[in-house]
């Protein structure tokens, strides 16, 4: 795939919809679940859909995205406003379950080849969140998740780490109460400021 300088953002939807890279390995065949557009101001980087998603073409339509949307103070209507929120998983596609249980993770092929290109065609995005650890690793290296989400400030205010916020995170804000004290209030300003 040959991009010159005049790649477009509705060419990389075409492609990105229509992709059967890794088809073979897909154990639901592919489906690429994504949202962007050239005027979203917040991208949220997440894993790969789980089946739900998988079924529904929406991203974060499950559990998860109810905890997502809880965590972000925004209602379903704000959230699926793809105007403003750009919704881009590491892999677009349910990679499948791990043999030991849990979803397997994103296809490594799917990022270098979407995610990337993707954000290089959104200008407008002033909030990133990288939902989870494989989001982190790719952008920010390898490191610790919850070392990293602790360190949110660090990273500054365009770049927001979060834990992924599947029912297994329960525990885990229990056992790190500044989540909730104090990242959570720090991300609701940005995620206004970003969507202002």
């Amino acid at each position: 795939m040959t991009r010159s300088s005049h790649d477009s953002l509705a060419a990389a939807i075409a492609e990105a919809s229509a992709c059967r890279v890794c088809a073979d390995s897909l154990p639901l065949g592919p489906r690429p679940v994504f949202r962007v557009s050239d005027t979203a101001r917040l991208l949220i980087i997440g894993q790969a859909p789980g089946t739900k998603v998988h079924m529904t073409g929406l991203p974060w339509n499950d559990p998860s995205g109810d905890r997502l949307r809880d965590w972000l103070r925004l209602d379903r209507d704000q959230f699926y406003d793809v105007s403003k929120i750009a919704i881009v998983p590491m892999g677009l596609c349910y990679p499948g379950r791990l043999a030991a249980g849990g979803d397997a993770p994103p296809r490594p092929e799917c990022a270098p080849l979407w995610l990337d290109r993707f954000i290089r065609l959104m200008p407008q995005v002033r909030l990133t969140l990288l939902v989870g650890s494989y989001a982190q690793q790719h952008r920010l290296g390898k490191g610790a998740m919850t070392d990293r989400v602790r360190r949110f400030r660090d990273f500054g205010p365009a770049v927001v780490p979060l834990p992924h916020p599947s029912w297994r995170t329960t525990g885990w804000e229990r056992r790190n109460p500044w989540f909730s004290e104090d990242l959570l209030p720090t991300l609701w300003q940005a995620v206004r400021d970003a969507l202002s």
